[in-house]
């Protein structure tokens, strides 16, 4: 079971120098001649900059041969940052390995589950297993502690970026031999005890002997779900142990400044963020919008709120979102004016107390001349300049709210990430319900509502929790939430849970397994649904992808039935005390209805009266009863926001009503306490 994430209000390490609000940019000086930096640090006063990622894709320019080390350009570059009053975030630049070490070392490389080395040429092109990998690591990481670790301008450090970005898993020999030997680690040397926990009898595929393990390669058909599930664990446990590696060195030689690296919470993908935030010192993330999506500013919501989970509440930074468009999507579609601030504006009002972007000047070459940039290639002639540098003086003027937290939401959505991992492997009953389409389509109900939730591992103090998904799921897990329901907490489980241990083992006895006392039911069958059909409920409410045939218990109330489909007639949504299970997939309309019923029914306050539909509205607090309210208008329309203090953007001061106008955001400073 995930350990859960300590208290906002508990002791925790300082920020140190680390400028608060933070602005500013991954700055890669490396690209262009020094009249340019002389250049990048005027614009940098102009826009109020006061801190920069630097160095993190630096290796080959500070140790261009091996052994062979150049500080000249970084120690000019370092300076001429101190000297304007501009913080450093030193990188360690192991996210891209130099040609020189590639070449070699070409086993380092990282090999794919069907036996192809990945050429060099690009960033993350190494193996995390790999012995050479990881001493070039540390002596990198060694020579830049050792030459900065007390300069005055580096007020915090950057470990590696964007971990299992692009080598997330790597099947090559030396990660094979690194896997059996985490493996007899893991087991106690037990082979016996890993057949049975993997299965393995299946098929006939007992190991004899530890030679044997390998990593799970292309085959000529399906493998052991367990081999995959430890598989993706001791993946994230390398990467892991390069992070841990280079952090140590660093703090040996940089004591009391802070430590990170930046997260990507917004692709739910192969890294257990919540194991890593309690690594790093500030949890930072990077963030980019999926342009095309009208409700893009959900997704957005869902990020900011996953990284304040991970921070326990806590501030956090966004170590790099996007000035106006990136270059990696199909349709790379530009930021409408206004769209820059607003994006920036909801990061801070879910909790950050930093916004960077990448980068600071847009490259004239290479795979990101396309990504936008605080400066573009048109420069001081542009609106994204001129709308960032206004952004500057906007984060500069918000001061006051560094510091704050969002207070705990009454609502919270439970993330798992190794149920995750263990509902999208192969061979389930359906390819279409995934863990995270389940878990976005619920966020984005409630950030269409305007109902604040928080993301968590595990069980918390919050009226109403939310389980849209959970098919994978230990015993542990199970019990903490049978004892949040006897602690009078409100509990909704979506479809497909219960059903097997972090193995993937199915759990004995009728399904739900695990939570078939809890939920009040077994499951006779599951019933996924043919690509497009849809199942209608008598409550009015409709369901896609899946169905159950359900028994509840003799005292499970059955709430909602199903009018069609393979469980016609029988129990669609049953509620067991104070827990709810859904046997379908809800459809957002049917989401829409359902989820302030349920709110209502534990006990949550409403939505704000205007919040939701695509208006924001967020509180942040700080002790003394202060607070500030952030109201964020998506829409094309001006709203009307119950508010009473002085908005810190426009110096006006409220006695009642704000208006918003379309695509603009409010940051009030309220006169008096307002219960969140």
């Amino acid at each position: 079971m995930p350990t859960p994430m300590p208290r906002p209000d508990e002791p925790h390490p300082a920020w140190g120098r680390v400028p608060r609000p933070a602005f500013g940019a991954d700055y890669n000086p490396e690209q262009w001649d020094r009249a340019t930096w002389h250049d990048d640090v005027r614009l940098m006063r102009e826009a109020e900059v006061n801190l920069v990622s630097l160095g993190i894709f630096a290796w080959s320019w500070v140790e261009p041969r091996p052994d062979t080390f150049d500080f000249t350009g970084l120690d000019e570059v370092v300076a001429l940052l101190h000297g304007a009053g501009v913080a450093v975030d030193l990188a360690t630049p192991t996210a891209a390995p130099p040609l020189w070490f590639s070449h070699a070392h070409p086993e380092s490389l990282p090999v794919t589950a069907d036996g192809r080395r990945l050429a060099p040429g690009s960033r993350q092109a190494y193996c995390p297993s790999s012995p050479a990998y990881r001493a070039r690591a540390a002596l990198i990481t060694r020579r830049l502690a050792e030459r900065y670790g007390d300069h005055p301008a580096v007020v915090m450090w950057h470990i590696n970026n964007e971990y299992a970005n692009g080598n997330a898993h790597c099947w090559c020999e030396t990660s094979a031999g690194a896997f059996r030997g985490w493996l007899r680690t893991e087991y106690g040397d037990d082979l016996d005890a890993l057949n049975d926990r993997w299965g393995r009898s299946v098929w006939g595929m007992r190991y004899s002997d530890w030679e044997q393990v390998t990593v799970p390669r292309t085959s000529t058909s399906s493998l052991s779900p367990g081999l995959w599930m430890d598989f993706y664990r001791f993946s994230d446990a390398e990467h892991l142990a390069c992070f841990r590696a280079e952090r140590d060195i660093v703090r040996g030689h940089s004591p009391g400044r802070p430590v990170t690296t930046n997260f990507m919470t917004g692709k739910l993908g192969w890294t257990d963020y919540w194991r890593w935030a309690r690594e790093v010192d500030i949890v930072s993330n990077d963030h980019y919008l999926m342009s095309e999506d009208p409700d893009r500013g959900a997704d957005l919501a869902l990020a900011a709120d996953l990284t304040r989970g991970l921070a326990g509440g806590r501030p956090w930074m966004i170590m790099e979102h996007s000035t106006s468009a990136v270059q990696w999507q199909p349709r790379n579609v530009a930021k409408a004016p206004g769209e820059m601030a607003r994006n920036t504006l909801t990061h801070l009002a879910r909790g950050a107390d930093g916004a960077l972007f990448f980068q600071w000047r847009q490259s004239a070459h290479g795979p990101e001349k396309w990504h936008s940039a605080m400066v573009p290639h048109g420069g001081e002639e542009t609106r994204i300049w001129r709308e960032a540098k206004a952004l500057g003086n906007t984060v500069a003027a918000l001061a006051d709210i560094a510091g704050s937290i969002c207070p705990p939401a009454e609502i919270a959505l439970l993330l798992d990430y190794e149920a995750m991992w263990a509902l999208e492997l192969p061979h389930r009953p359906s390819t279409d319900l995934t863990y995270s389409g389940v878990l976005r389509d619920w966020h984005r109900a409630l950030w269409t509502l305007g109902l604040f939730c928080d993301l968590v591992p595990t069980p918390g103090e919050q009226r109403l929790l939310l389980v849209p998904s959970l098919y994978a799921l230990s015993t542990d897990t199970a019990r903490a939430l049978e004892e949040y329901a006897a602690r009078g907490g409100h509990l909704v489980v979506g479809p497909f849970s219960g059903l097997t241990d972090p193995d993937d083992r199915v759990h004995p006895g009728p399904y739900p397994g695990a939570l078939r006392d809890l939920l009040g039911l077994r499951v006779d069958e599951y019933l996924p649904l043919a690509a497009g059909e849809a199942v209608h409920l008598d409550d009015g409410s409709t369901g896609h992808l899946w169905a159950e045939r359900v028994v509840p218990a003799p005292d499970t109330e059955v709430e909602a039935r199903f009018t069609d489909g393979p469980a016609a007639d029988g129990p669609a949504t049953v509620r067991h005390g104070n827990v709810r299970y859904l046997a379908t997939r809800p459809d957002a309309s049917s989401l829409l209805r359902l989820l302030p019923l349920w709110a209502a029914q534990a006990g949550c306050a409403p939505a704000p009266e205007e919040a939701g539909q695509g208006v924001e509205v967020v509180r942040r607090t700080a002790p003394g009863d202060r607070t500030w309210l952030f109201a964020v208008n998506h829409t094309r329309h001006p709203v009307r926001v119950a508010a009473t203090g002085v908005d810190l953007l426009t110096g006006v001061r409220s006695s009642g009503t704000i208006t918003l106008p379309a695509g603009e955001v409010a940051v009030v400073a309220e006169d008096s306490p307002v219960t969140p």
